[in-house]
């Protein structure tokens, strides 16, 4: 039986289960002159390239969303746990 290739792209997503080392790991999230996304080190699709100033802002968008929704979720938990009175007229 044929040895399966361990990197290669399938229908345009690239795919890589080789062993990462501390290198290549650190290589592949900081690429200067590439764009804002790269192929992953280990796994399946792509990741931010940390070298690339879009990828920081998409960050810091995805954390304000983040802060926005743990400040707004908690003052929603506390209306729900107040007492409701419900009047029913005969």
């Amino acid at each position: 039986m044929p040895d399966k290739p361990s990197s290669g792209e399938i229908l345009g997503v690239p795919y890589n289960f080789e062993r990462p080392s501390m290198s290549r790991m650190l290589s592949s999230y900081w690429e200067p002159g590439e764009g804002m996304l790269v192929k992953k080190p280990f796994g399946i699709g792509y990741t931010l390239n940390l070298a690339n100033w879009r990828s920081w802002l998409v960050i810091a968008v995805a954390g304000g969303l983040l802060l926005q929704e743990r400040n707004s979720g908690s003052g929603a938990e506390e209306e729900d746990d107040e007492a409701v009175e419900v009047v029913v007229e005969d």
